[in-house]
């Protein structure tokens, strides 16, 4: 077992409704009485992408930082159909039920804005704010269309430096300013090691299956469930790159949401903001500012 003690987290895990080991990172904050913060990473990312995050909020914020079945330290699923957001959605009310979480700040970074905006549908009272990092109700084609060339794709490299450089070659459009130290800590939240010593995508290669067939992005008619953010002090963020959040739609969320929201561009980045760029940073500050603001009567 690995040693934690200097660890700025503790691993600890829940039980899916179907029975599965799921995993999450626990950084210990708050007791205050403020809501926890829920981290809910992208479609092939893990909680270790929420590492600079929290480690920044913390202690000040409890962060719990999820990874979602068939990710990072999860258990993968028996049937890759339950790889929906619907099933995520189930999980993650799973973890809320095991912790007894009764109030919260959501951030959802991808398909964990998805999941985001269905469990504020479903838990209205106790979501405080959210995060929505480029991710909307409507998804752009061209960017589906790139996702689904790429994930499910079982590559490998022999060295850090390899799956570094390969990351570089495929993204450089997305982050045009990285340098390659850059891109071995993206490859570090994306890889791990294998016991044959191979540099391997952290995700079972089956979340693809659903993912391919149109109509399973999202499932329902996601401007309703994100009305039921309105009102509440959220956060959307968009990549000024980004081939997944349109400008529009952005402006439309923020139009849809009302006045405790800020709809953020960052700039010279695409899908998604990794929310250590100084404009993410304040927007966050901001964010979490107005969650503890007493509620309007």
């Amino acid at each position: 077992m690995a040693d934690q003690r200097n660890r700025p987290y503790a691993d600890a895990y829940w039980e899916s409704r179907d029975g599965l080991r799921l995993h999450y990172r626990d950084y210990t904050g708050g007791g205050d009485g403020r809501p926890l913060i829920l981290c809910l990473p992208g479609l092939t990312r893990n909680a270790r992408d929420y590492a600079s995050l929290a480690e920044r909020l913390a202690p000040d914020w409890r962060v719990l930082a999820l990874d979602f079945r068939g990710r990072g330290e999860s258990q993968s699923a028996k049937d890759p159909m339950s790889y929906v957001p619907l099933t995520y959605l189930q999980d993650v009310e799973a973890l809320l039920e095991d912790q007894g979480i009764e109030r919260f700040v959501a951030f959802g970074t991808s398909l964990g804005g998805i999941v985001t905006m269905l469990l504020a549908s479903v838990e209205r009272n106790r979501i405080a704010g959210a995060l929505l990092n480029d991710v909307g109700p409507e998804i752009e084609a061209a960017g589906l269309s790139r996702i689904r060339g790429y994930v499910g794709r079982n590559t490998w490299h022999p060295t850090w430096l390899h799956a570094a450089r390969a990351l570089a070659e495929a993204n450089s459009d997305v982050f045009p300013d990285y340098t390659i130290e850059g891109w071995l800590a993206m490859a570090k939240r994306l890889y791990r090691l294998n016991s044959a010593g191979r540099i391997v995508l952290d995700y079972d290669m089956r979340i693809a299956e659903p993912f391919r067939m149109p109509g399973n992005e999202a499932g329902p008619d996601m401007w309703r469930t994100l009305d039921a953010l309105a009102g509440r002090p959220a956060l959307v963020l968009r990549g000024e790159r980004s081939d997944i959040l349109s400008e529009k739609t952005a402006a439309a969320m923020g139009v849809r949401l009302g006045g405790r929201a800020d709809v953020v561009t960052v700039p010279a980045v695409g899908h998604a903001p990794t929310l250590d760029e100084p404009t993410s940073i304040r927007a966050i500050s901001r964010l979490l500012d107005k969650v503890l603001e007493p509620v309007p009567a």
